[in-house]
């Protein structure tokens, strides 16, 4: 990723007023997961500008998953048979795969001195044009780049802009619909001045690939999302016992109880291998029916940044 110098615009065009649609998608709890996220922008930015100049940080902000800016949105697709699987086989709703992608209005409306960079990247070519589109009119004098492209791919090439030059740092924003976020494209940020949130179909998508008899079609999935081999994967999540029976032992296999749960305390585990800190308890995020379908985390080298994380989600 090339880093170009640029100029930040002035104070009137940082607080150029974007304004969402009204209209109702993705339900309450996307509400709650963006209100949570821009509360953090806020508190990230009111901290880096007390030290961005005297440092000479240049301040990057990287949504993978942008969308479209729009709550008309139609539901995702991943392009692969895990998605279709999931409708088809699991009777996963709407309203658990389509959240409204929000996050860009929000961040660029925030009147204290912004980013010196945006990316904002969508694999969907549409929704990255509308995006554009709505985005680029209202933001002029500040450096907004939209890529039509993987989030795993934008992620490696940050990563190693991060690594090469000490003085950006990141906030990443990960988004996804679903599972498409690779714990080897986590990794590569490692040792970096990032802070990241992200979004984990812990209930939605994750709890549905463990089914109950162990079977694990989506094994090679799982193994990506968690950067854990399968045998660690069928420790973790299940419990084998011997049965007797009129015809002998009888090997039975159980998913453990809480899998959500232990979901949830797996990824944030594997976090914290890579990042110093990281919540330990994320912001639950649940679907009409009160079922947590997702957990929204935060990780980070700065305790401090953990801590507010932390704040914000008790509130």
């Amino acid at each position: 990723m090339m880093i170009k110098p640029l100029d930040t615009g002035s104070n009137n065009e940082r607080q150029a007023t974007v304004t969402e649609p009204s209209s109702s998608w993705g339900g309450v709890w996307t509400e709650e997961k963006l209100n949570a996220f821009e509360k953090y922008v806020n508190a990230y930015l009111t901290i880096m500008n007390k030290y961005r100049d005297q440092n000479d940080w240049k301040l990057i902000y990287f949504d993978g998953f942008a969308g479209s800016g729009s709550r008309q949105e139609s539901a995702p697709e991943e392009g692969n048979q895990l998605m279709l699987d999931l409708i088809n086989e699991h009777h996963v709703t709407t309203d658990e795969l389509s959240p409204y992608k929000g996050a860009a209005e929000r961040v660029l409306n925030i009147s204290k001195k912004g980013f010196d960079y945006y990316y904002f990247i969508d694999k969907d070519e549409i929704s990255s044009k509308q995006l554009k589109e709505k985005l680029t009119p209202i933001c002029k004098g500040r450096k907004l780049e939209f890529r039509h492209s993987d989030a795993n791919t934008e992620v490696k090439k940050l990563a190693t802009a991060l690594h090469t030059n000490s003085k950006l740092k990141a906030l990443v924003l990960l988004d996804p619909f679903g599972m498409q976020v690779d714990w080897e494209s986590i990794e590569r940020l490692k040792g970096t001045g990032t802070d990241l949130w992200i979004l984990i179909p812990t209930g939605v998508i994750v709890n549905r690939l463990l089914d109950r008899k162990c079977k694990l079609t989506h094994i090679e999935k799982l193994t990506t999302f968690f950067g854990k081999d399968e045998s660690f994967l069928k420790e973790y999540f299940y419990n084998t016992r011997q049965d007797s029976t009129l015809f002998g032992e009888v090997e039975v296999v159980e998913k453990m109880g809480e899998p959500i749960k232990r979901i949830t305390e797996l990824y944030i585990q594997q976090m914290k291998t890579i990042f110093k800190y990281a919540t330990e308890q994320p912001l639950v995020l649940r679907n009409t029916r009160n079922t947590p379908i997702f957990h929204f985390a935060c990780a980070s080298n700065n305790q401090s940044a953990v801590k507010i994380a932390h704040e914000i989600i008790n509130k």
